[in-house]
């Protein structure tokens, strides 16, 4: 394992069919380790990891919203590759849909 900062590069994307609305209404969060990073959707947000495992979690909230977790996915992010780790989250289709996180160093949870 590399003693080195790594940099997480994540994409949070809505799901095609409802992407108007939730540009409109809601934004996601990113968390990592219990620290939440409000991001944009489909901007790709740079996050500093040091080496080793994280807890990532991905929702959303609606304009206004500070506690909710709508549509939470999670997944372990391990840092010990590749200095810079691309992941993209993708919200599936349904209400009722969780995030789907994909990319390197990312195992479910």
């Amino acid at each position: 394992m590399s003693d080195s900062p790594a940099h997480l590069d994540i994409t949070v994307r809505p799901s095609g069919f409802a992407a108007v609305f939730h540009h409109l209404f809601t934004f996601p969060v990113v968390e990592v380790d219990d620290t939440e990073h409000r991001t944009s959707w489909g901007a790709a947000t740079t996050l500093r990891l040091t080496p080793g495992e994280h807890r990532l979690s991905v929702y959303f909230r609606y304009r206004g919203q500070h506690a909710a977790r709508l549509g939470e996915g999670r997944a372990v992010l391990t840092a010990d590759g590749p200095p810079r780790l691309r992941v993209r989250a993708q919200l599936g289709v349904r209400n009722s849909s969780a995030f789907r996180i994909t990319g390197e160093g990312v195992s479910s949870r």
